[in-house]
């Protein structure tokens, strides 16, 4: 195993700082690149998708929640296997609590082509809460490009797509895929990839800050068992 070299702890801290130059220069770069994904155009979503989830059928403006934005993660669960894929629930299983993204007008869930009662004793054994519906039957996978065709042959991917509602209209405003997906779980990084962002005033386009907008620490973030719906 190669390890890193053995220096003083003043040659650390003239090593750490010469980083620390980069990883402002990194920081300043992601904030440029999410107004820039913030300011991509949305398309109207006209398909009557139906879904089944723990509350039987639903459509896409029901997986809102009632809430401004949804963040659908597009977990790898084809109808023919018996559980769902370990990297997707590996992703899962890091994702935090819903609160902070329910306070923020955000719902997430997760989307698989399995039927729901295949989806629901797997669920039950990896111990999630999050909502989880089936597309089964529908073109959701397809519509938004993580099944694939592959000679005649479906092929999963990984992906999360953006939504974003306008009373009882629904847009969608982004998607990523596989790589795109490095980094994502915390609260923040869901955030950077809707079309609200986090709501923060230095946040730019100017005009999509709001109430809920909090960074880390500050005296609107709650505990996750205080927040009001």
């Amino acid at each position: 195993m190669s390890l890193p070299e053995i220096a003083s702890r003043e040659e650390w801290r003239r090593a750490r700082e010469e980083l620390l130059v980069k990883e402002k220069a990194a920081t300043r770069a992601r904030d440029a690149l999410n107004a820039e994904r913030r300011r991509l155009p949305m398309v109207e979503i006209d398909t009557e998708y139906v879904f089944e989830g723990g509350d039987g059928k639903a459509t896409l403006l029901d997986l809102f929640e009632g809430r401004d934005q949804l963040v659908v993660y597009h977990f790898m669960f084809a109808p023919e296997w018996e559980s769902g894929c370990r990297s997707c629930s590996a992703f899962l299983d890091q994702v935090g609590h819903l609160a902070h993204l329910h306070a923020r007008g955000t719902t997430f869930a997760a989307v698989s082509r399995a039927p729901y009662p295949r989806i629901l004793p797997f669920k039950a054994r990896m111990g999630w809460t999050l909502p989880w519906y089936s597309s089964f039957g529908n073109d959701f996978n397809q519509d938004f490009e993580v099944t694939l065709d592959s000679a005649g042959e479906p092929v999963e991917r990984p992906g999360v797509s953006c939504f974003l509602r306008d009373r009882d209209r629904v847009f969608h405003t982004y998607s990523a895929y596989e790589r795109g997906l490095d980094g994502l779980g915390s609260t923040g990084s869901f955030l950077d990839l809707t079309a609200l962002g986090r709501q923060e005033e230095w946040e730019e386009p100017k005009g999509r800050a709001s109430a809920f907008g909090a960074p880390a620490g500050s005296e609107r973030i709650r505990y996750h068992d205080e927040y009001e719906e």
